[in-house]
């Protein structure tokens, strides 16, 4: 159904050369990547993608990684993507290696950033409850919003990140981009669950960020079981919004382990 396939944002569409494919994380969307995407436009075709659930991608009761997983094949298909080299940020770092460990050979190379194919313990309890605390047929204005939010998530940078997702409907309500129902009740399905495991023997780099706790060192042997063909890179100055905090270590990175 041509509902069910992701929403995109395509860059350098008629360069040649093997497409890149791009997901974000958890309350992003594909506007996030936009700066990277028209970096990488200039040398190759990229697709920004919209997560289900997420930005002007369809809603959806489901959201394990099996699912995210599927929606990339949809879209591959749909698109008349062969192989395509994915690279995923946090959630989206859990729907790629999903894909790898399911859909090997439609894959060149992977790159996970800031994410490692295990369980995390529930984190984002306080972003959840504020986000469920706004009551949005009251609020008039996105500053409303972010005060809202700001008395529950100290970081400033987080509120500005969550308002992002916010938009006017036509009769002139604030609304989220995001289905928060979906996402607080299947919260633990996607973020407490490690990803299957399989082994992807294709290139991999992991890309973490320096003050960031997502990928810790005894991850290195899970990530080698069942990547046995990756490399695990860290971005100084960086925390877990790697591509925002430090883009140029970044873009570098990425596009080094690409021309290889």
């Amino acid at each position: 159904m041509e509902e069910n396939i992701l929403h995109s944002k395509i860059y350098g569409k008629e360069k040649p050369g093997i497409p890149l494919l791009v997901f974000h994380g958890l309350f992003g969307m594909l506007d996030n990547w936009g700066s990277f995407g028209k970096d990488f436009g200039e040398m190759m075709p990229v697709h920004l993608l919209d997560l289900r659930n997420h930005g002007k991608s369809f809603h959806s009761e489901n959201m394990s990684h099996d699912d995210l997983a599927e929606d990339i094949l949809n879209y591959m298909n749909a698109n008349k993507i062969e192989k395509a080299n994915l690279l995923g940020h946090s959630l989206g770092g859990k729907a790629v290696m999903q894909f790898a460990m399911k859909y090997p050979e439609k894959i060149e190379k992977l790159i996970v950033v800031d994410i490692a194919p295990k369980s995390y313990p529930p984190h984002h309890q306080g972003i959840l409850k504020a986000l469920n605390d706004v009551n949005l047929d009251e609020v008039k204005s996105r500053g409303e919003v972010e005060d809202i939010l700001s008395q529950f998530i100290p970081e400033k940078s987080v509120v500005y990140f969550l308002a992002k997702s916010l938009y006017w409907t036509e009769n002139r309500k604030l609304a989220w981009r995001f289905n928060l129902k979906t996402l607080t009740e299947k919260y633990a399905e996607f973020v407490s669950n490690a990803t299957k495991f399989g082994i992807f023997e294709g290139e991999t780099l992991f890309i973490s960020g320096e003050k960031s706790n997502y990928i810790l060192p005894p991850d290195s042997f899970l990530i080698k079981q069942q990547f046995p063909n990756s490399k695990i890179i860290s971005i100084k100055n960086a925390g877990h919004w790697v591509q925002a905090e430090n883009p140029k270590d970044f873009h570098d990175e990425v596009l080094e382990f690409l021309s290889k």
